[in-house]
C-alpha cells in the first residue's frame, strides 16, 4: 500500500457506535444522513428489543440506508473474555473494555425474577473498606456503550426464553461518579422504544455522592439503593470513606428529597453485616432511629469474603436478630441470600482486571476524579 493510501486510511473518520446513544442524539445522527426521525426508533427496536447487531439483518430498513450505516456506524459491544457459572445458577461474564481493563457483570436467576448486576467503572473510585472492587483500584469510567453492552451481551446469551426482569447498577464502580454515562443508560432501560423496563425494576446504587444524588431526582426516575452500612458517622467514615465529605445527615436529606421528587415507595438502604463491627442490637437501634417513619427499606447483606480482607460475616442468628429489631419498629427489613460466591460473583466480590490502577482514597484526589 502506498504512503498516500495509508494516510487516506488513517484520515477516515471513526465509525460512530450507536449502542448507548441517547434517543435525541440518534435522531440527530439520522438527520445528518438526511433520514427521518423514525429511523432512530427502528434501530432501537432492532438493537435493544431484538438484539440484532448486524445492519444487514434489519430488514425493514432499505438496502441503501443499510449500506450507508455500514460505512459510518457500528454496533460494537465489549468482547467476552470468560463466562463462569455457579452451582446455584448465577453466571458471571468477564468483559474486555480495552487497554488491559476488564469488568464483570452478573446474572442472578430466581423463581420470580431474573436480575442483571452491571458495572459502571473499571475499578472503583471510592475504596470502601469491605469491597473487593475498591481494593482493585480505579482506572476509568465506562462509556454508555460499554455499560449498555453488558445488558445486550447477557440478553443474547440467555436467548428469548429467559427475560431480564430487573437491572441493577451494583457491579464494579460507583454509578453516580460516572453520572453522564449511567443516567442515559438508565433512561434507555426504561424507554418504551428500547428495553421498556418498569422504572421500579431499574436500580441505581450509590455510596453517597450527595450532589449527584440530588441532581438525579430531577434527571431520572428509577429505584434508588444507598450503601449505608453504618448508623454513625465515625464508623461510616471508616467503612465508606466518602462519608467524611458527605456525612449521614446530608446523605439522608438527599435520599428523602429523591423519594419525594420521584414519588418513590421507598429508598433501599444496603447494610453489609460485619461481625463485631456494625452488627450489634445497639447498631440496629441506631439505624432504626435514622429510618423510622421514613420511606425506607433495609437490605441486610451477609458479608462475602475476598482475598486480603480482615472482615468476617456476622453469624446467621446475629443477622436475624438485627433484622427483627428493625421490623419491631415497623421498618421493612430483608436479608439478602448470598448467590454466586463460589465464583466470586456475590455482592462485594467483583474485581475484574484493572491495570494501571490508582489507589484512590479519601482526599482532594478522590473528588477531582468524582467530578469528571
Amino acid at each position: 500500500m502506498s504512503t498516500n493510501a495509508l494516510t487516506a486510511v488513517s484520515d477516515l473518520p471513526a465509525k460512530l457506535n450507536l449502542v448507548g446513544l441517547e434517543p435525541e442524539a440518534l435522531v440527530d445522527f439520522f438527520d445528518g444522513l438526511g433520514e427521518k426521525s423514525y429511523r432512530a426508533r427502528q434501530i432501537m427496536g432492532w438493537l435493544y428489543q431484538r438484539g440484532v447487531l448486524n445492519f444487514q439483518d434489519m430488514t425493514d430498513i432499505g438496502l441503501r440506508l443499510r449500506q450507508r450505516l455500514e460505512q459510518v456506524a457500528t454496533l460494537k459491544l465489549p468482547e467476552v473474555i470468560r463466562v463462569e457459572e455457579s452451582t446455584d445458577g448465577t453466571r458471571k461474564w468477564l468483559l474486555d473494555v480495552g487497554a488491559g481493563q476488564a469488568v464483570e457483570t452478573v446474572f442472578i436467576p430466581e423463581a420470580n425474577r431474573n436480575t442483571l448486576c452491571i458495572s459502571s467503572q473499571a475499578g472503583c473510585v471510592l475504596d470502601c473498606a469491605f469491597c473487593a472492587t475498591g481494593r482493585a483500584g480505579f482506572n476509568r469510567n465506562l462509556s454508555a456503550a460499554e455499560i449498555l453492552g453488558q445488558v445486550l451481551i447477557v440478553k443474547r446469551a440467555l436467548g428469548p426464553e429467559i427475560a431480564l426482569s430487573n437491572i441493577v447498577f451494583m457491579g464494579m464502580g460507583e454509578p453516580l461518579a460516572n453520572y453522564r454515562n449511567v443516567v442515559p443508560v438508565a433512561k434507555l432501560l426504561i424507554n418504551d422504544h428500547a428495553f421498556g423496563l418498569s422504572r421500579r425494576r431499574v436500580t441505581i446504587s450509590t455510596a453517597g455522592l450527595v450532589p449527584q444524588l440530588r441532581r438525579l431526582a430531577d434527571d431520572c426516575n428509577v429505584a434508588l439503593a444507598v450503601s449505608l452500612h453504618a448508623a454513625t458517622d465515625p464508623l461510616r467514615d471508616v467503612l465508606v470513606p466518602i462519608n467524611r465529605r458527605y456525612p449521614i445527615s446530608e446523605l439522608l436529606d438527599a435520599c428523602w428529597h429523591y423519594a419525594a421528587c420521584v414519588a418513590a415507595r421507598h429508598v433501599t438502604f444496603e447494610y453489609v453485616m460485619l461481625r463485631d463491627v456494625n452488627d450489634s442490637l445497639r447498631d440496629a437501634r441506631r439505624l432504626a432511629r435514622l429510618l423510622r417513619n421514613r420511606p425506607a427499606k433495609v437490605n441486610l447483606i451477609p458479608f462475602n469474603s475476598f482475598p486480603g480482607t480482615h472482615y468476617q460475616c456476622s453469624a446467621p442468628d446475629t443477622i436475624e436478630n438485627f433484622s427483627h429489631e428493625l421490623r419491631s419498629v415497623g421498618i421493612v427489613a430483608t436479608i439478602r441470600r448470598t448467590r454466586g460466591d463460589d465464583i466470586a460473583a456475590a455482592c462485594g466480590q467483583l474485581a475484574g482486571q484493572v491495570q494501571d490502577r490508582t489507589r484512590v482514597r479519601f482526599g482532594e484526589k478522590t473528588f477531582r476524579s468524582v467530578r469528571r
